[in-house]
């Protein structure tokens, strides 16, 4: 399984709808079983990001898939950040020359 961080901020429709923001988390993560992404937390943040989530995908492909189907929605965007594990990074900088 692959690691992502995904930042998202709320749109004008998700700032006008935001008492639902929690049922919509609920939602997001039954969205992803059907992309079998597991999302493994999600935080609402202050600051530039108004959520962060992350989330562990079999592929690429399973995670932007999902990624775009959440934005459809109108009411987050995202940024998808890949993530590394202490193991996966141990494992790259043994590659380093």
């Amino acid at each position: 399984m692959v690691t992502y961080v995904v930042l998202s901020s709320f749109t004008d429709q998700g700032i006008r709808n935001i008492k639902d923001s929690p049922k919509r988390a609920d939602a997001f993560k039954e969205m992803a079983k059907t992309f079998g992404v597991t999302v493994k937390d999600i935080i609402w943040t202050q600051g530039r990001y108004d959520i962060v989530s992350v989330v562990e995908a079999q592929d690429e492909t399973s995670a932007m898939a999902l990624s775009m189907s959440i934005s459809a929605l109108g009411n987050v965007r995202t940024e998808t950040l890949r993530g590394f594990s202490a193991d996966e990074m141990t494992t790259i900088v043994g590659k380093m020359l």
